[in-house]
C-alpha cells in the first residue's frame, strides 16, 4: 500500500508540473505544487485547501505574518520560511526593476509592488519610496506603523531622510486595512503640506498611493498631487 501511495503521489506531482507548464493550474494546485517541494512525501492537497480557506488567496498567504503562518495547523517553521522566501524574492524582483529603470517606464510594476507590500496588512503603515534624479528606486522605507485606522506622518522627517539619501523625488504609500478606499481629509492635507515642503527644497512628490486590500488609488487621479 505504501509503495502504491508513493507511486500515486509521484505521478500526481508530475501531472501538476505538466499542468503548470501548460498554464492550466488552479490556485490551490499552484499552492499544492509549491508545498510539495518542501514536504515531498506528504499529500499537500488538504493543507493547500485549508490555507486558501483561511486566508482567501495565494497572495494573502504569501503576505501573512511569519507567526500567523507557523501557528496554522500543518504548516510549521519550514513551510512558513519557504512561503516567506518566495514573497521576499517577489519583492526583490520588483525592487530590482524599479532600481534599474525610471518607475514611470512601467507604472504597473510600481503599483503591483505597492499592493504586495501593503495589501494584506492588518494595521495602517506609511511607506516612502526615495528616488534618484532619474526616478529610479534608491530605498523603500517604512515611515510609520499605526493602528487599524491611523498612522503618523512626520513630514520634516521624510524631507530630512530624502536629503540624507540625496533623493530628488519621493513616492508616498499607505494602506487602509478596512474597506475604506478614499483618501481622508487628513491624508490630503498631509500630502499637500509635504508637497509644498518638498518643492521648497527641489524634491518632487511623484505620487501618493492608497492601498485598500488589493486595490490601489493614486492621488494624482484626485488632483491633490500635481506638477
Amino acid at each position: 500500500m505504501a509503495d502504491s501511495d508513493s507511486k500515486f503521489h509521484k505521478g500526481h506531482r508530475e501531472r501538476l508540473r505538466q499542468k503548470f507548464l501548460d498554464e492550466k493550474l488552479a490556485e490551490y494546485e499552484k499552492l499544492e505544487l509549491m508545498l510539495g517541494y518542501v514536504v515531498p512525501r506528504r499529500d499537500m492537497r488538504p493543507l493547500a485547501h485549508a490555507l486558501l480557506k483561511k486566508f482567501g488567496s495565494l497572495s494573502a498567504i504569501l503576505t501573512a505574518d511569519m507567526d500567523e503562518l507557523t501557528a496554522f495547523p500543518g504548516v510549521g517553521r519550514n513551510i512558513a520560511i519557504f512561503l516567506k522566501l518566495i514573497y521576499q524574492m517577489l519583492l526583490d524582483g520588483y525592487r530590482s526593476t524599479m532600481g534599474s529603470s525610471p518607475i514611470f517606464h512601467d507604472e504597473n510594476v510600481l503599483k503591483n509592488y505597492c499592493k504586495w507590500i501593503l495589501g494584506n496588512k492588518s494595521v495602517e503603515e506609511f511607506h516612502v519610496l526615495y528616488l534618484d534624479s532619474q526616478y529610479r528606486l534608491l530605498q523603500d522605507e517604512t515611515h510609520s506603523v499605526g493602528t487599524i485606522d491611523d498612522t503618523g506622518v512626520y513630514t520634516r522627517e521624510i524631507v530630512k531622510r530624502a536629503l540624507q539619501l540625496n533623493s530628488t523625488a519621493i513616492v508616498l504609500i499607505h494602506n487602509h486595512p478596512t474597506s475604506d478606499n478614499t483618501f481622508s481629509k487628513q491624508d490630503v492635507e498631509t500630502t499637500e503640506r509635504l508637497q509644498e515642503l518638498c518643492k521648497e527644497l527641489g524634491i518632487k512628490l511623484y505620487n501618493h498611493f492608497l492601498v485598500s486590500k488589493y486595490s490601489i488609488y493614486a492621488a494624482t487621479d484626485y488632483g491633490f498631487v500635481h506638477d
